[in-house]
């Protein structure tokens, strides 16, 4: 059975992008159009993984990190962002993302990170 990752992002044509690329690589995929509906859909279990964007308008990408990392430990999660990061380096007490991928999204990036944390 495949690993499912959950791909959070409030962008429809993104996250629909997303999901085709990982289908490449032979993983499921359930979207989430922010945050909130993120939480739902990890309390039904059996994600391997979430990819989410950084900027959305309920709850930004690293206030989701920190949400995921604090319920689900072990579960990699994973920002996207078309901007600069390296602000997000130094969270002194808390949890920092996984793994980053930047915009655009390449196939040899995401590969490189499936094959990293999965």
């Amino acid at each position: 059975m495949a690993k499912k990752i959950l791909i959070v992002d409030d962008n429809p044509n993104m996250s629909s992008l997303l999901s085709e690329m990982l289908e490449v690589f032979d993983y499921q995929s359930v979207r989430a159009a922010g945050g909130q509906e993120a939480l739902s859909e990890l309390e039904r279990g059996g994600f391997s993984m979430v990819i989410t964007d950084m900027r959305m308008p309920e709850m930004t990408g690293m206030e989701l990190v920190q949400e995921v990392k604090n319920r689900y430990p072990k579960t990699p999660v994973v920002l996207i962002s078309g901007y600069s990061l390296g602000h997000l380096e130094s969270n002194d007490g808390q949890f920092n993302p996984d793994g980053f991928l930047g915009k655009p999204l390449m196939m040899s990036d995401i590969e490189k990170l499936l094959n990293t944390l999965l």
